[in-house]
């Protein structure tokens, strides 16, 4: 299986919901239209950002769908959904099923309750759910700070290497930069490593990386491509103000309670995509006037993502 490296910006959607917690896949193609206005090259769905883990197998499945609609005809645009990771039998299932719908490839991250005690028992866990779609690239997502499985991605590759033909690589959500760099060069590159961080992209580039997953890419692309511009030119200086404008962005999230906020910014651009689900916390009214206000402050309306006019009319 020929598996090439993905390069560029590739967003994490929010999964976008009624004010009754219903889904609204109606809004899918405009979502599209937005990142593709933007030069987004992808969708990573259901993963964190799309709350996957509060979405039941069925919605699940009704996402895939509306994402595999929109990008049918798209050559030049990846979707990949996230699996899960507690049942692995469900993983499987719904790997099928992303396959039958059109996704370019398949996500799964570590079983997070009864977690794997080591790394040759994760390596397994991947085994067992990319041999249901040997014919699908397939992702292993690193997010310790969620699932609490801390193991090296570098050790995960020498347990994985030569046993599976469709691991293509690993979204690499952690701040360990000197594994992330050995993962790169592992087996003379062939492992795409997708950058996961998206307020310390400049230093994954310096390392090399090429590709990059991230949920402020929905609202803020411009800022990021930018950003490697500066950074392939040689302009140092540029890209580290870009970068420090990101994380001033970012700490906004923090400010503001949390992952809920990227709906927030969604909100500002002209993409409604309605609430986070319990437990993660909303906010209030008077919370989002603040938030508008402290965005004006950092002239967000100059970097933020723009849709499209035909979806403006």
């Amino acid at each position: 299986m020929s598996l090439p490296h993905l390069e560029g910006l590739i967003a994490a959607p929010f999964t976008p919901m009624h004010a009754d917690g219903s889904l609204h896949t109606e809004m899918i193609p405009a979502y599209y239209a937005l990142l593709k206005n933007n030069g987004v090259k992808g969708a990573f769905i259901c993963g964190s950002t799309g709350e996957g883990v509060s979405l039941t197998a069925k919605e699940k499945m009704a996402v895939i769908t509306a994402w595999g609609k929109v990008a049918a005809n798209d050559a030049d645009f990846t979707v990949m959904p996230l699996l899960g990771g507690t049942s692995l039998t469900d993983c499987k299932e719904l790997a099928l099923f992303a396959r039958d719908a059109g996704m370019d490839a398949v996500s799964f991250t570590a079983p997070f309750y009864f977690k794997p005690a080591s790394v040759q028992a994760l390596a397994d866990c991947c085994i067992e759910v990319a041999a249901a779609v040997p014919d699908l690239p397939f992702y292993y997502y690193h997010i310790p700070v969620l699932t609490g499985v801390q193991h090296t991605m570098y050790d995960l590759l020498k347990a994985i290497h030569g046993r599976l033909p469709n691991f293509a690589g690993i979204k690499y959500t952690h701040e360990d930069f000197m594994d992330f760099l050995s993962c790169l060069h592992f087996a003379n590159g062939q492992y795409d490593m997708l950058w996961g961080r998206d307020e310390n992209m400049l230093a994954a580039l310096a390392l090399g990386a090429k590709g990059a997953v991230g949920s402020t890419f929905n609202y803020a692309t411009p800022l990021y491509l930018q950003l490697i511009a500066a950074f392939e030119a040689g302009d140092l200086e540029k890209a580290r103000a870009l970068q420090q404008q990101s994380i001033d962005m970012i700490r906004l999230l923090g400010k503001y309670g949390g992952i809920a906020t990227g709906k927030a910014f969604m909100k500002l651009i002209g993409l409604d995509c309605g609430q986070f689900r319990l437990p993660v916390q909303n906010m209030s009214t008077a919370q989002f006037e603040a938030f508008t206000q402290d965005n004006a402050a950092q002239q967000f309306a100059t970097y933020c993502s723009q849709l499209p006019q035909a979806t403006l009319a």
